[in-house]
């Protein structure tokens, strides 16, 4: 069961409205690394957690307040919308609405929303549920968490300095730490899972055995770049080894032959040589 309470987590009013900006901030509610991710993320992870305990209360817990801050960001989207499209103007357009667009507002906020904020990211693209990770493990679960809140954190100090609002910046500042908090959280999570006994370095900790055991210690260098193998915090340091001349192990990759039905072009390889020699023939025949 969910309720509601009327007040804001932290305080949403901007000093002026600013439709421009509303648009920008559009990416912190809907966008991939968005709060309706996280909040959706947690959701789930939480609903699917099978450990009543320590583990599924703290991501209830951070579910709930992220729902908060959609909240607190939908607010903050409407306040700055408040007066636009009507009375936002630009001296070239007399049209309030090309004015609007013109200068960067997201028109439809004010076509669809009404005025408000959307469940879409800064260039409109609606929110998508495939955004979210929720595995059912908990390691894998909780590093998605850390990286999802580190991407979150990343876009919001971007759009920190795109303001000079104190309004907006005082928001913006609460949801910075919160993202500090949350990264804290779900790093510390994972090294309590381990300690716990729960799980361990490699999610799942499942089948090690099972694995192919001469290549589960190399990396390949497969690029021009020389010096990867320089890194010593993932080559000795974690037990594995860089191989500078990797050698294909698997044949051609080609494909089977095709169902006559799809009309795929097709040739045997030995044929097909055979072919592009006739034709390259004919072509020569025909130019001199």
């Amino acid at each position: 069961m969910f309720r509601h309470t009327k007040l804001l987590q932290f305080e949403a009013k901007p000093e002026k409205p600013d439709p421009v900006y509303a648009h920008k901030l559009q990416e912190l509610i809907g966008g991939a690394f968005g709060e309706m991710t996280v909040t959706m993320q947690y959701l789930f992870q939480g609903w699917n957690c099978r450990i009543e305990g320590k583990y599924k209360d703290l991501i209830m817990d951070t579910a709930t307040e992220e729902i908060g801050h959609v909240e607190m960001l939908a607010t903050m989207v409407a306040r700055l919308l408040e007066g636009a499209p009507a009375t936002t103007t630009a001296e070239a357009v007399k049209d309030p609405v090309m004015a609007a667009m013109l200068g960067g507002m997201d028109v439809q906020q004010a076509i669809v929303a009404g005025g408000g904020a959307l469940p879409a990211d800064s260039n409109g693209t609606p929110w998508n549920g495939k955004y979210i990770v929720a595995s059912g493990n908990l390691l894998a679960d909780f590093r998605a968490n850390a990286a999802a809140e580190a991407q979150g954190r990343l876009q919001t100090a971007r759009l920190y300095n795109m303001t000079d609002d104190p309004g907006v910046k005082a928001m913006l500042k609460f949801n910075l730490a919160r993202d500090t908090v949350h990264q804290k959280q779900w790093l510390g999570a994972i090294e309590e899972l381990k300690a716990d006994g729960l799980e361990d370095e490699i999610a799942p900790n499942a089948l090690l055995d099972e694995e192919d055991q001469t290549h589960n210690k190399t990396i390949w260098h497969l690029s021009d770049g020389p010096d990867g193998a320089k890194g010593a915090g993932w080559t000795t340091g974690a037990g594995l080894e860089y191989l500078m001349d990797p050698e294909p192990l698997g044949g051609p990759g080609t494909a089977p032959k095709p169902d006559p039905a799809l009309y795929g072009t097709y040739a045997p390889l030995q044929d097909a040589k055979g072919t592009a020699k006739g034709k390259a023939k004919q072509v020569k025949n025909k130019l001199t």
